[in-house]
């Protein structure tokens, strides 16, 4: 005899990283209770199974196929989590099934496909109520997109139902005991209201277009779904119950199709009512429980219709952000269809759409227009830049003009002022000497490892005149032909400083240098001449020479201040009526080089053979040499190019200028750069006492005016031509 058997299964806990499903346990509370019953569902056969682990399901799930007779009805029925894997696979979860393990904890659908194809029964009903795909809490989202139900448990003889599709989430309702999907099977069978076509039997297919067109009702965007063996065949599942409810219940259905009783359907009912001997309140408890579920989808549509005007309120047009949020919100809790609400955004944003549309309108406007202000603009500041560029290109033209003017003017004065100085020359009564300048060169040996300094001497000649100043003493002046140099030192000179750059070109007219710098018998013999400002001691120095009382010392004089130069040139030239003074820092520097552009006029390097500094110090790769500690007599060692002796080391010499931190403006025609903004002056050439770094061409030093040390001397220039008269 056939028989119906029944197993339901509900899963409500579960492990790690799955949420509990509290309706679960109740779904199979309710699925037993219409079952049993010999009114409705009349199964003689129906096991519970409640929160098993995967092993328990597993056997539960073998029984039940397994013992199933040929004519028996077989149902399964489960309540709870289904998960699916990459490749697609369902998977029901169990009680001691995690998040991170799933495939070997939950039940695989295979094996109750396995099931169901070995077991007897030509009459098989499965019933999923779980989800197949979607978010569950905290943030899990599964991967299974597409799961094919039928291919997995649709088989001959079986008919599946499933609460939800493929890709969506289950959902109860909010403050019912029960699943959505189960909660109207139980009310389809317990009510008889599945029985669509009144003949007292409920079939599965009408169980089914009877739960999903309830469950829509609430939540349009779930879509349960029925797969039906090839043969297509509809099994009896139940049978409606005889009762006056029920038949008020239909009643009802029929006439709120839409959720809405009106005033012509209640003409109707109030009268069934009495027909069917059913009081005023238990029918409205009907009505009321029917049309609940469309109240609720009511109130979903009002839920959202809040959340979208407020989102639309704060900000409009929504961003992408904010549309994923109320498209979660409208799906995912509220179970709403696109076309649910697209009324509700229409009526919503209609006006804001307007104002925005307006608003796009009048930006568009003010872009064009601020484009063509921009263009206009564009336009004018290009005619303006043309107009600036030709003034420009004129004024450059005059300037080149000018420049040019002033340069052939220039050389027109140096012309001039050449002719006047070698017309002037024969005054002086010049004559030529003869002298040895040095160059020093590192030469390799060891093999290259080790450079030692050779000096190689050079012979030469230059004009002078000699003045006269007494007693036998002359001052020997040489003369130094005019000519352009580069100023300062080169970036890359070893020891350099800031103070000797910008490098630049100097033009410098011819002039007369003392040979030697002013010793200390040709100091005592000037500062012995009238007084012209200032007293002069007549013996400053530190250092005496052998025969310091006489006129013969050759020791340049030292512990000379700036000021007391500047007397010593006025008294000598007040006696000679020539132009004597101190040079400026650029003559001194053009002198000095005498054409060579070395940190020395000797060369790259420098030894205490050619020089008097700090031989305990080197540059360059030179080797260290004597450190003599004084002054030494003038002319000791080789001349300069020039002709000019001293003028590296042995003492400081004082220039005209006022001391300045840098080249940045400084004259370009020879002169001393003198404004008045300090109160010291230039000193060149090291001493004595300095390491040779110090006493390199390019070096400049500074000192106050009033300062007299012991390594400060100096040398005078006459200008050519400058007599006075």
């Amino acid at each position: 005899m056939a028989k119906k058997m029944a197993l339901l299964i509900g899963v409500s806990e579960y492990g790690a990283g799955i949420p509990p499903l509290l309706s679960a346990l109740n779904d199979v509370q309710a699925m037993e209770r219409v079952l049993q019953n010999p009114n409705l569902g009349n199964f003689a056969q129906v096991e519970r199974l409640l929160n098993p682990d995967s092993v328990a399901m597993r056997i539960a799930i073998q029984k039940l196929f397994k013992n199933a007779g040929k004519e028996d009805l077989l149902l399964f029925f489960f309540s709870g989590h289904g998960i699916t894997n990459d490749d697609n696979h369902l998977y029901l979860a169990t009680r001691n099934t995690a998040k991170n393990d799933f495939e070997a904890t939950a039940v695989d659908a295979n094996f109750i496909q396995t099931q169901s194809k070995s077991c007897y029964s030509k009459r098989q009903v499965l019933i999923l109520d779980a989800c197949y795909s979607g978010a569950f809490a905290n943030g899990w989202h599964t991967k299974s997109i597409g799961v094919d139900i039928k291919k997995q448990l649709g088989a001959e003889g079986r008919v599946v139902l499933t609460s939800s599709g493929a890709t969506q989430t289950s959902f109860a309702q909010e403050g019912a005991t029960l699943s959505l999907y189960t909660q109207y099977l139980v009310e389809g069978i317990e009510t008889g209201a599945a029985d669509t076509d009144n003949d007292g039997n409920i079939h599965v297919q009408e169980l089914h277009t009877y739960a999903k067109a309830k469950v829509q009702a609430v939540k349009p965007n779930m879509t349960p779904d029925i797969i039906l063996d090839k043969e297509g065949y509809n099994i009896l599942l139940a049978y409606a119950p005889k009762n006056p409810e029920a038949e008020y219940r239909k009643l009802v259905e029929q006439y709120a199709p839409n959720g809405e009783l009106n005033e012509l359907a209640f003409l109707v009912l109030k009268p069934k009512r009495k027909i069917l001997g059913i009081t005023d309140t238990k029918a409205e408890e009907i009505e009321t429980e029917f049309l609940e579920p469309f109240r609720r989808r009511l109130a979903n549509l009002q839920s959202y219709k809040q959340a979208f005007a407020k989102a639309v309120e704060q900000k409009y047009p929504l961003d992408e952000h904010i549309l994923n949020i109320l498209k979660d919100y409208q799906q995912d809790v509220l179970g709403l269809r696109d076309e649910d609400v697209a009324s509700i955004k229409l009526e919503t944003t209609s006006v804001k759409e307007a104002e925005y549309q307006k608003q796009l309108q009048i930006q568009k406007q003010q872009e064009k227009e601020a484009l063509q202000l921009q263009q206009q603009a564009k336009a004018l500041s290009q005619l303006r830049l043309q107009q600036e560029a030709e003034r420009l290109q004129r004024q450059r033209e005059a300037e080149a003009a000018e420049q040019l003017r002033l340069q052939e003017e220039a050389e027109r004065l140096q012309r001039q002022r050449e002719a006047e100085a070698e017309k002037n020359k024969s005054s002086y009564q010049l004559k030529t000497f003869q002298f040895k300048t040095a160059q020093i060169t590192l030469k390799s040996s060891m093999l290259g490892l080790v450079k030692t300094p050779e000096i190689k001497r050079i012979a030469k000649s230059a004009e002078y005149f000699t003045q006269d100043l007494g007693n036998g003493v002359l001052l020997e002046m040489v003369h130094i032909p005019g000519g352009t140099f580069l100023m300062g030192s080169p970036e890359n000179e070893k020891d350099r400083n800031s103070s000797e750059s910008p490098q630049h070109q100097v033009t410098v007219p011819s002039f007369f240098m003392g040979k030697y710098p002013v010793t200390q018998k040709q100091w005592r013999l000037v500062a012995a001449l009238p007084k012209v400002k200032i007293d002069l001691e007549s013996d400053p120095s530190r250092f005496k020479g052998d025969g310091s009382t006489s006129l013969t010392n050759n020791l340049p004089v030292e512990r000379v201040s700036w000021n007391h130069t500047q007397e010593f040139c006025a008294r000598l030239s007040r006696k000679t009526n020539k132009a004597y003074r101190l040079p400026s820092e650029a003559e001194w520097e053009y002198a000095c080089r005498g054409g060579t552009t070395t940190p020395f006029y000797f060369g790259e390097t420098i030894s205490t053979e050619l020089a008097n500094y700090n031989g305990n110090y080197t540059y360059g790769g030179g080797a260290k040499g004597e450190y003599r500690g004084k002054t030494t007599e003038v002319g000791k060692f080789p001349a300069n190019p020039c002709g000019l002796y001293d003028m590296c080391g042995n003492v400081w010499e004082w220039c005209e200028d006022e001391w300045h931190e840098n080249y940045i403006n400084a004259p370009t025609d020879g002169s001393a750069w003198s404004d008045g903004s300090n109160s010291y002056a230039t000193l060149r050439g090291g001493s004595w006492f300095n390491n040779p770094q110090l006493c390199r061409s390019a070096y400049r030093s500074y000192g106050n005016r009033d300062n007299h040390y012991y390594s400060f001397g100096f040398r005078v220039v006459c200008v050519v031509g400058r007599i006075l008269q």
